[in-house]
């Protein structure tokens, strides 16, 4: 499987998502400074995971997206799925026909990868990313060079 960008960024920006989402809706903006992805991408990958259910937007001041259900329900499979990316490892993309055809000598060979590879994807929840003490020091460096936390938690004003 080759893996393009528009799939590891879609992952991203939804591990992104998923870590900030008990603060309430996450701008596009917010994702694109920490992660380093365009925003006019985002709006692309997110048109997509919207329409698959796995995102929902949150209109007006405060707005945003969050997770369209809860983070153990989405896997990196279907992230990866909703934006349109292939896992499938088959020259003839599964149809059996890649010789003249017919099956190729490797078709099962590159049908199993396959069919592990999308099993490994789906078995892994967004859940289990934000849970992993690693990533969560990942995501608050990012959060500290973005300046999203003094965004997210204002200054009090003192009373007089």
């Amino acid at each position: 499987m080759k893996l393009s960008t528009k799939g590891r960024y879609a992952v991203t920006a939804m591990m992104d998502l998923a870590i900030h989402d008990r603060e309430g809706p996450v701008t596009l903006s917010d994702i694109s400074s920490c992660q380093g992805i365009s925003l006019s991408y985002l709006e692309q990958l997110f048109a997509k995971l919207r329409q698959t259910g796995l995102v929902e937007g949150v209109r007006g001041p405060g707005g945003g997206y969050r997770l369209g259900k809860p983070s153990h329900q989405i896997s990196v499979a279907d992230i990866i799925m909703a934006v349109d990316e292939n896992i499938d490892n088959t020259r003839c993309k599964g149809s059996k026909d890649c010789n003249k055809g017919e099956k190729c000598l490797t078709h099962h060979l590159w049908n199993d990868l396959s069919e592990r590879l999308y099993d490994f994807l789906d078995g892994i929840t967004l859940s289990e990313f934000i849970k992993n003490p690693e990533v969560r020091k990942i995501s608050h460096r990012q959060d500290t060079t973005a300046s999203r936390i003094a965004n997210m938690f204002p200054p009090r004003s003192k009373a007089s």
